[in-house]
């Protein structure tokens, strides 16, 4: 495999760099896990099982994930954007220490939730108009349960958006089962979670006239959440069936012409996995997994230690020990992220990603941006004169 080391640059990627990034994934047949993240505890361990693996990986927080972040106690409508916004500055303020690429990506935007899709755009077009790149690097719109018509036409506005500030743009056609984020399909009709080739191909017909950063979500049997084996009917061989039928409709000379996504990846088998990334699934989405690992690092921490985390004095060891080195949060949350690292680390190896990147040993540092090199006003002010007085000059020498 061709690596990437001296394509991308660590830290958070935009832009170019995040294309030739999923290029070069979509290319070499690997997916890049993209994680739900809901602190800046979650995000560390993506970022330290990243390195470990020499993977990159994507950070992602969904409308949930931004108003926790943010604190629940904090009601106010915008609380996702603001959580959301929030967790983008953590991620750029260490990412570039871990040595690897990231991504910045907000998760599932129902139609409903466009409100806080609007306010990371603004939040994007402020960072660009400072710094000449976007806040986050990509965003997903969720508009599989609107009739297609209004879902395509709905993503091409905000695509026209996006487009100047080469943000990438995920979107979802047929819709993924179970239950996220306040979004409800566990008794969705089964036939609508399996997408056409023909509907994959018209979001590819109206957003390729737009601009050429997408990716597509096509339903095979997906279903949020993880169940018992044998409850979801998982199809990845229909992606195969949608590259085909895009390929010949746009006669295109790669093999896989559409960047695709999966959703709902837990609890699928290595095998299901293996058969959608050779497909052209390009990112995995990975939340209820991680999700219990984080916790079964708690809970394992907790029954071992349980004798020291009764009181804050008296243990086994003595009637007058001090355990403040057990309850300590920096104690058993590392605990948690830990086992967390260790599940990202695994779907690493399970998408093909891991040791597609070595990881810079370069000091990092933060990505907060580097102002755009603008004349100052003192400047500006003096080139205004200087045109007023040329101007005055020349409309005397014509009235002569």
């Amino acid at each position: 495999m061709a690596t990437i080391t001296d394509l991308v640059p660590p830290g958070v990627v935009t832009g170019d760099n995040l294309t030739t990034l999923l290029e070069h994934a979509r290319a070499n047949g690997y997916a890049i896990p993209a994680v739900n993240c809901t602190s800046s505890s979650t995000a560390n361990a993506v970022l330290e099982a990243g390195r470990k693996s020499k993977s990159p990986v994507i950070i992602q927080v969904s409308n949930g994930g931004g108003s926790f972040m943010a604190g629940k106690g904090y009601k106010d409508a915008d609380s996702a954007t603001v959580g959301s916004v929030a967790l983008a500055v953590h991620v750029r303020s260490v990412a570039k220490y871990y040595g690897i690429p990231v991504i910045l990506h907000s998760d599932h935007c129902a139609k409903k939730l466009l409100p806080w899709f609007d306010g990371m755009l603004a939040a994007d077009e402020d960072f660009f108009a400072k710094y000449g790149e976007p806040l986050f690097g990509s965003h997903m719109l969720d508009l599989s349960e609107e009739p297609d018509e209004e879902n395509i036409a709905i993503c091409v506005e905000y695509f026209k958006r996006m487009v100047p500030m080469k943000i990438w743009l995920e979107m979802e056609i047929g819709i993924t089962g179970g239950e996220e984020d306040g979004v409800n399909n566990e008794d969705v009709d089964p036939d609508k979670l399996y997408t056409t080739p023909e509907q994959v191909y018209s979001v590819y017909q109206a957003l390729s006239q737009v601009g050429d950063m997408f990716s597509i979500a096509a339903a095979f049997g997906n279903v949020h959440g993880v169940y018992k084996p044998g409850n979801v009917k998982l199809s990845p061989e229909r992606l195969v069936k949608h590259q085909e039928y895009t390929k010949k409709m746009i006669d295109s000379s790669l093999t896989h012409p559409l960047f695709l996504v999966m959703h709902g990846g837990s609890g699928s088998t290595d095998e299901e996995i293996q058969t959608a990334v050779k497909a052209g699934v390009v990112k995995m989405n990975i939340d209820t997994d991680t999700q219990w690992s984080y916790w079964d690092g708690l809970r394992g921490f907790e029954k071992e230690k349980r004798d020291y985390l009764q009181g804050q004095i008296g243990n086994p060891t003595g009637a007058d020990k001090p355990n403040k080195k057990f309850y300590d949060p920096r104690v058993w949350v590392r605990k948690a992220e830990e086992a967390m690292v260790v599940r990202v680390m695994t779907s690493c190896e399970k998408l093909n990603s891991a040791g597609t990147y070595e990881p810079s040993n370069e000091p990092g540092s933060p990505q907060l941006g580097q102002p755009l090199k603008t004349p100052s006003p003192v400047v500006l002010m003096a080139a205004g004169a200087l045109a007023g007085s040329a101007a005055t000059l020349l409309l005397k020498t014509l009235g002569k």
